[in-house]
């Protein structure tokens, strides 16, 4: 059976296969015709990217592929009322979807452990691919997941909707108009660190009755992460509260704004090169970041500020003749020389659906969208190597920067546990420099790269 680390090598191969094959139409997709989607585990958040799919006219939802028979059922109904029929196609493989030759595209929206997987698989099977965030569970499926769209040439189009939201392309339109001066800050909120705790829990709820596997199939819900006896509440939504299944606060709220803070900089082809916690890791978490050009990022929960003005996901940018500050509530904050430079901007609502119309423009051009493969990689890797340090309670430096073509530094990772395996460690262990880990670190953390 296939293992989470030989499915990320497996990127960095070339694969020559007839389009075809692949899944694809033969030739570009023609201006006129429909984008045609299928879905691959489709829940709350997932509803809200179908529906936005839904009302694009260029586009088509055609498949539905869950380990929930009542989420494809519930999906297939949503779907088939939309379009007055009963085409709607319900499967619990997502190979089976995968190797229908009329979709073009698949909306990615499971669990935080299945999004770079599913991703790969995908792109290896011809798809171009809208992915909900965060769109990596290590620095190591960060970079595969960047590899992986390169090489299979494939569009990506991570779930970063803010980058379509007017009131953010404002901050970033003052910072490129030279209105804010030379960039000196970049602030990224990462969310409440009472909702969202920045350490996932290492304990694991009692084991309940395992539901008919034609009702939920578990093993395929776990997917990557270890083997865990079923709890209904995994199911529900509180797989995020676990380490196995989400990556906690900075990663859940980061791949958002740090996002927001490189694209405004155009900093997606790189990351700091330094990562210095403040406080301790187990209140309110705040982590300092430097990039090679001195810049700094700074990474904070909603407890150094209190009430947030401008709403969740905020960002901030400072620079040496202003500020500017923005989030979901679309108010704008800025220093008053900045005031008379704003103007009213859309509904935060409009952001998600721009952004699945950029991906449907894109899949007819094929240009690159803006929230790409390798723009999500950096500010993953970003993100991940901030949650290491926070962990660690002490400042990390990164060994090398990655680059839009670079690989991860060294690949004398140990070997994953095959899929299913009781769990030993969860997840890939990322690269980092041997002064910042201790060889007496548990053994879910991460080692430190031998000299290559």
């Amino acid at each position: 059976m296939t293992t989470r680390r030989q499915l990320l090598q497996s990127a960095a191969a070339p694969m020559i296969v007839p389009s075809l094959v692949l899944g694809q139409r033969a030739g570009a997709v023609a201006p006129s015709d429909k984008i045609v989607f299928g879905g691959i585990g489709i829940g709350s958040r997932g509803s809200h990217d179908l529906s936005k799919i839904l009302n694009i006219t260029d586009a088509k939802f055609v498949a539905i592929c869950d380990v929930r028979n009542e989420r494809r059922e519930t999906i297939k109904s949503t779907v088939d009322q939309k379009y007055g029929n009963r085409d709607c196609k319900m499967y619990d493989d997502q190979y089976e979807l995968l190797a229908r030759q009329d979709i073009d595209a698949v909306l990615i929206a499971t669990g935080d452990r299945w999004h770079t997987p599913l991703s790969i698989i995908a792109a290896q099977h011809g798809k171009d691919v809208y992915c909900e965030k965060p769109c990596s569970m290590s620095i190591e499926e960060s970079w595969a997941l960047g590899a992986a769209f390169r090489r299979y040439n494939r569009l990506y189009q991570a779930g970063c909707q803010r980058r379509n939201g007017a009131n953010f392309a404002l901050c970033k339109e003052l910072l490129k108009s030279g209105a804010l001066g030379k960039l000196q800050a970049l602030y990224a909120n990462v969310g409440p660190s009472v909702n969202w705790p920045p350490l996932p829990s290492r304990d694991w709820l009692a084991a309940e009755e395992l539901p008919p596997k034609q009702v939920l199939d578990w093993d395929r819900w776990l997917g990557p992460a270890p083997w865990r006896p079923y709890h209904s509440s995994y199911v529900r939504g509180g797989w995020r509260n676990f380490y196995d299944f989400h990556g906690g606060g900075i990663l859940e709220w980061g791949s958002h704004t740090v996002d927001l803070c490189h694209w405004a900089a155009e900093y997606d082809d790189t990351q700091p090169v330094e990562y210095e916690p403040v406080g301790t890791n187990v209140g309110p978490y705040q982590v300092n970041c430097r990039y090679a050009n001195g810049v700094k990022l700074v990474m904070r929960d909603n407890a150094w500020d209190g009430a947030l003005k401008t709403g969740s996901c905020s960002f901030r940018i400072e620079g040496d003749l202003g500020w500017v500050e923005t989030g979901d509530a679309t108010r704008i904050e800025c220093s008053a020389n900045i005031k008379p430079l704003l103007r009213p901007t859309e509904p935060a609502s409009l952001a998600l659906e721009n952004h699945m119309k950029e991906l449907v423009r894109c899949i007819k051009t094929r240009q690159t969208p803006s929230a790409s493969a390798a723009a999500a990689a950096n500010s993953h890797v970003t993100c991940h190597a901030a949650f290491i340090a926070y962990q660690l309670a002490r400042p990390a430096r990164a060994v090398e920067n990655l680059s839009p073509g670079g690989e991860p530094p060294c690949s004398n990772q140990p070997p994953l546990p095959p899929h299913h395996r009781p769990p030993s460690r969860s997840r890939p262990r990322p690269c980092l420099h041997p002064s910042f880990v201790k060889a007496a670190s548990p053994p879910w953390m991460p080692r430190p790269c031998s000299a290559s």
